[in-house]
């Protein structure tokens, strides 16, 4: 895991009327693996999407550590080696359990916003030689569908003004701030690479400015 102090890139303007209005459930107790944290389920008024915080207690002397998780169905639940989403996700498990903030399950955002079934559209495409970007291209979908209105607005409830962000996409960062969050630090939530998605990994690095420098440090995972 590598720590960057580097300065939060510029925020985006966002006028006040258009952050998401969320209402929160009840808080429950949740018992995983990882530890044991306080679940609450949290609704988008204007979509009806549900979004779930995972969250651990903060220590005093410092900025809660967050992780906003884009739904991911063949990462989270099948473990697919095509991405790296499940592994960041029991990374960031483990490290809020450890350190203490929220991890924001962000449903609706399969495939970077598309959805499930464009998503496995999109491998087949992959698998006959397009990149990730070129196969939502080809498809006539947006690169990153993904908005962070409703992680922003869950925040601002939560309290979590200022945070420290783990992830390893500035633009989350920038979104984040135009919607009135601190972000005083960036935290990397990059993991190993594999055979199976190191093509995958260049081509967030390379063609949308993810900060992923263990591919250059550490050698391919082989399966």
């Amino acid at each position: 895991m590598t720590t960057r102090n580097d300065p939060t890139p510029a925020p985006v303007s966002v006028p006040p009327a258009s952050i998401a209005q969320v209402t929160g459930g009840p808080a429950v107790q949740l018992p995983t693996a990882f530890g044991y944290f306080t679940a609450r389920a949290w609704t988008d008024s204007a979509t009806g999407v549900e979004h779930l915080s995972i969250t651990s207690p903060v220590r005093p002397d410092t900025a809660p550590l967050v992780r906003l998780h884009s739904e991911c169905l063949t990462g989270d639940v099948f473990a697919s080696f095509r991405c790296d989403c499940g592994e960041q996700l029991d990374q960031a498990l483990a490290l809020i359990a450890e350190q203490g903030g929220t991890v924001l399950y962000l449903r609706g955002q399969e495939g970077r916003g598309i959805g499930l079934a464009n998503k496995i559209r999109a491998y087949a495409l992959q698998e006959d030689g397009a990149d990730t970007v070129e196969a939502n291209e080809q498809l006539g979908l947006p690169v990153d569908a993904r908005d962070y209105s409703a992680a922003a607005s869950i925040l601002h409830a939560m309290g979590l003004d200022n945070i420290r962000l783990l992830s390893n996409n500035p633009a989350k960062s920038s979104t984040l701030s135009g919607y009135g969050i601190g972000v005083v630090e960036m935290i990397s939530s990059e993991v190993p690479s594999r055979e199976q998605n190191l093509r995958y990994l260049q081509t967030k690095r390379d063609r949308m400015d993810h900060r992923l420098a263990l591919l250059e440090d550490h050698p391919v995972h082989q399966s």
